[in-house]
This record gives C-alpha cells, sequence and structure tokens, in this order.
C-alpha cells in the first residue's frame, strides 16, 4: 500500500490543484523523508520552480519542474498527499509543499517510509523497473517471457517492480484469484491458457481499482481525505475468516516471501 490504483487515483486528484504552479517552499518536520539530494539542497533546488506536469510510473509520482528537475515521490506503505484534509488527518504530517496560489500539499506518513527525492535525471530510476501492467506493451507474450525462467513460486514474482512496475500485494492476490491460479505455483509452470487468463486479470482488478479510486484497507486517503472504495470489491485479499464468494470454501491466509497472501483453496488448486 499504496499500489498501482492508488497512486494512480493521487496523481489524478492532485493534477487541478498542482499542474501550473510555482513551489515556494517547502517544510520539513522530518529530514528523514529526502533521500536525494542532500536537505539543504533539495530546499534550494525546489524553491521556485513551477510544476509543468505530473506523471506516474510504478509506484512513483513524478512532478517534472520548469528547470528540468523532476520531484520523485514514493508513498511507500502508509503516505497519502493530502490537499485541505479533514482536521483529523492532520497528524503524521512528515512534509509541506507551499504553492505560490496558497495550496498546501501535505505529505502524511504515520510510518516514516515514504520518500521525497529531487533528480536532474530519472533515467536511472525508472530503466530499472518493469513494464507497465496496463500499457499496451504489457502483452501475454511479454508476460510468458517474463515467468518462463523464473522457478520460484508466481505471487513474489508478481511484486518484484524490475519485472512488472506497480502491482502490488492487494491486487496481485485478487488477479490470481480471478485467473484462478495458486499462489504458490512454480512461475515457469503455467499453461499458454494461465497465462492469457492471468493477463487478463491483472488488468481486469487494476482498471477497476483505479475506477473504485483505491483502496483504504489501511492507511490510504485521497488528496481530499475520501477514502477509496476499491476494497469493498476485493474477493480474497485480507478476506480471512469470510468465505470465498465463488465456492463458500473459507479463505486462506498464508505468509509468502514475507507477505500476506490469500487465496481460495479450492478454486486456486495447487496443481
Amino acid at each position: 500500500m499504496p499500489e498501482l490504483p492508488e497512486v494512480e487515483t493521487v496523481k489524478n486528484d492532485l493534477i487541478p490543484y498542482v499542474v501550473g504552479q510555482i513551489i515556494t517552499d517547502i517544510t520539513l518536520d522530518w529530514e528523514g523523508i529526502v533521500r536525494n539530494p542532500s536537505v539543504q539542497e533539495f530546499r534550494e533546488g525546489i524553491a521556485g520552480q513551477k510544476i509543468v506536469s505530473l506523471s506516474r510510473r510504478a509506484k512513483f509520482l513524478l512532478f517534472k519542474l520548469s528547470r528540468g528537475d523532476t520531484l520523485a515521490i514514493h508513498l511507500r506503505m502508509s503516505g497519502s498527499l493530502l490537499i485541505d484534509p479533514p482536521r483529523e488527518l492532520y497528524s503524521y504530517i512528515r512534509a509541506v509543499i507551499h504553492l505560490k496560489n496558497g495550496c498546501n500539499v501535505l505529505f502524511r506518513d504515520p510510518r516514516k517510509f515514504g520518500r521525497m527525492m529531487l533528480l536532474k535525471d530519472i533515467t536511472p530510476l525508472v530503466n530499472k523497473l518493469g513494464p507497465e501492467p496496463l500499457e499496451p506493451s504489457f502483452t501475454p507474450g511479454l508476460l510468458a517471457r517474463i515467468l518462463e525462467k523464473r522457478k520460484v513460486p508466481l505471487k513474489p514474482v508478481l511484486l518484484d517492480q524490475e519485472v512488472i512496475a506497480g502491482l502490488g500485494n492487494m491486487y496481485a492476490d485478487e488477479a490470481l484469484f480471478e485467473a484462478g491460479i495458486n499462489p504458490l505455483r512454480p512461475a515457469n509452470s503455467l499453461t499458454i491458457s494461465e497465462i492469457r487468463k492471468l493477463h487478463k486479470a491483472i488488468k481486469k482488478v487494476l482498471e477497476l481499482g483505479i475506477i473504485n479510486k483505491g483502496a483504504s484497507e489501511i492507511t490510504y486517503y485521497r488528496p481530499g481525505g475520501e477514502m477509496g472504495k476499491a476494497f469493498e470489491a476485493f474477493k480474497v485479499a485480507h478476506r480471512r475468516d469470510t468465505d470465498c464468494p465463488v465456492c463458500d470454501t473459507p479463505i486462506r491466509r498464508i505468509k509468502l516471501r514475507g507477505r500476506g497472501t490469500y487465496y481460495c483453496p479450492k478454486c486456486q488448486p495447487e496443481c
């Protein structure tokens, strides 16, 4: 959290407020949120720049600035970017970006995992990321090539940002359930038919997540403080102690490479 649908929602919500606006200053209540360059260079470099555009790559928000720099923000596990949120969300504010129009963008991050970087060149950052799963270039054939040489369990492969960009824990669980594939299956064991089903399922659950404005399962909030509704449509993710909506079998939760993983043992058999 947040994953691709949440970050895409934040981007879409922020664009009307920030694009075309000039950054006048930044308040850092926790300097550790700045990862590159030094805090002083970050402050001096960002002030006075206009936000030319805002885009997303994987789980990164990329603010293109007028002098050619890019402000890259990663919300990580508990981060939110807020504009005039409800008063109860003013705790855990780690940074405030001040804009000339009087708007303040608040970086809220209870767990202090988020990060901000001011980059002259984003190529080293984005080149190590895998393909975007909602782009036309992400085809069943590409997914097959990604999986064919990997003997490890399928789900950790899907979560590797250098393999597929933006897909995270919740939506991987949902995609595997939609495709009827067990998360423990070796990645290279899928048939062509299963790869096509998985490819279709990945796109479906991510697109639905965006339509529902992300999933506010724990700490995710939209910039206005609203909660996303995607969680209400989940069939297995974080649904332990509930029954499968297809077959009524109890949803199972296991730990897989340190990540909580939810699936239906009947709809997603191990072989």
